[in-house]
């Protein structure tokens, strides 16, 4: 059997010091046995992370750009793999053994893998593929093994910010992700300039993502300030799409507009907010068309050694199932279970049909809630009858393969 590569896990933090410290909880129990977590956040999120003492790399960064951060975090970064993700994350258990298996072939440079969203039961993002426009595209596939997507002429495969490995030594190489995208599209520019190199997705790499406020967007994504993503469409397309900028800017605006205008009809905002985001978009970007591009000089080889996590969580994997009414009864069994070393799960079943939801809770345990005859995957019929016996056999089933130590990977496809 290949030993696993050492890998560090990088999780950039700035303004959301509770999420910070939900992440690392959820981090704290994965299944890999040899990684490191390196955590780049402004002092509040360090402060978040003093539980742990030295147990987990700090880097301070206080500036408000994603991509300087992320190679801080890779300059200190002593795996031979660097994995991302972010702080309003968390992944199941088996997030890191799963993105991680492609690399036995030394011919993979970077994975992605699936993301699902706030209720814990619809994907964000699976496999997409993007062009050097930034237009991206979802790619049809079924079945869990990673696999290599189908490209058209001129794309590459997109990978997550919030979900994503790279070997170190590529993304050392490139010279790390362009400063000069303070946020949005840092990922997406790497994906090009690695679009010759092999990207392998992998569905049954999973994390679970809140899209938590920040400072352009609210909780409910409504956004606060689109300079920032106006400023980085223009470096993107001037990197990329050079002889297309007038018709890729406008392809870019529509795209924002079309988003606000959405919220707008919400009611989630006003007329003259949209015209001051707007106007916004536009500022940004004539920011973007001055700066300068990133000269992609390699970083150096890491600044600290290796620090391996030393945890308890070893692959042991609980369902704790219960009715609706037995809430503090079933949290209390799942924190204990959480303080013996297993990843817990509460399911509660309600006698109805609503639709289920999933969720990590601060401490430190997956609760599923619905109801006994709702759907708890999005292309389950709305109503089916169950017992609850075979209600929780199926669920246990279902979420199994993300949460129950598996004896082989799936083969690459």
């Amino acid at each position: 059997m290949t030993t696993p590569p050492p890998v560090s896990v990088i999780i950039v933090s700035r303004g959301r010091p509770a999420l910070l410290h939900r992440c690392l909880i959820g981090v704290g129990q994965l299944w890999y046995p040899d990684f490191e977590i390196v955590v780049v956040s402004d002092p509040e999120g360090l402060d978040a992370v003093a539980p742990w003492g030295d147990a987990i790399k700090r880097v301070a960064f206080d500036a408000a750009n994603i991509a300087s951060a992320r190679n801080a975090g890779i300059r200190a970064a002593a795996g031979s793999i660097v994995a991302f993700i972010d702080d309003d994350a968390v992944p199941e258990p088996t997030w890191l053994t799963y993105l991680v298996a492609p690399f036995s072939d030394p011919e993979v440079a970077q994975t992605g893998g699936y993301v699902r969203g706030r209720n814990g039961i619809s994907f964000q993002w699976r496999a997409r593929a993007v062009n050097r426009l930034g237009a991206a595209r979802d790619i049809p596939q079924s079945g869990d093994a990673p696999f290599t997507p189908e490209l058209a002429q001129g794309e590459a495969i997109k990978t997550e910010g919030t979900n994503m490995a790279l070997r170190r030594s590529v993304i050392a190489d490139i010279g790390g992700f362009d400063p000069a995208f303070h946020y949005f599209l840092d990922e997406t520019d790497v994906n090009l300039r690695l679009a010759d190199r092999c990207t392998m997705i992998v569905p049954t790499a999973q994390v679970h993502h809140a899209f938590a406020a920040s400072d352009n967007r609210t909780e409910d994504r409504v956004p606060t300030d689109l300079t920032e993503i106006g400023a980085s469409w223009a470096v993107f397309l001037r990197k990329h799409a050079p002889d297309e900028m007038e018709t890729a800017t406008d392809r870019a605006f529509s795209e924002q507009e079309q988003r606000l205008r959405r919220h707008l009809d919400a009611g989630r905002m006003t007329a003259a907010e949209k015209t001051r985001l707007e106007e916004s978009f536009f500022r940004g970007f004539d920011v973007g068309l001055t700066r300068d591009a990133h000269p992609s000089d390699p970083l150096p080889d890491p600044n600290t050694p290796f620090k391996r996590f030393e945890h308890t969580f070893d692959g042991t994997s609980v369902l704790i199932a219960g009715r609706a009414w037995s809430k503090r009864r079933l949290a209390a069994k799942a924190r204990a279970a959480v303080a013996d070393g297993s990843v817990a799960t509460v399911l509660r079943l309600s006698p109805t049909a609503r639709p289920h939801r999933m969720r990590f809770h601060a401490e430190g345990y997956w609760e599923q809630r619905g109801g006994l005859f709702g759907p708890s995957d999005r292309a389950q019929p709305r109503v089916r009858l169950w017992s609850f016996s075979k209600r929780v056999a199926a669920e246990r089933t279902r979420i199994g393969i993300l949460r129950e130590k598996q004896a082989n990977i799936p083969e690459i496809g």
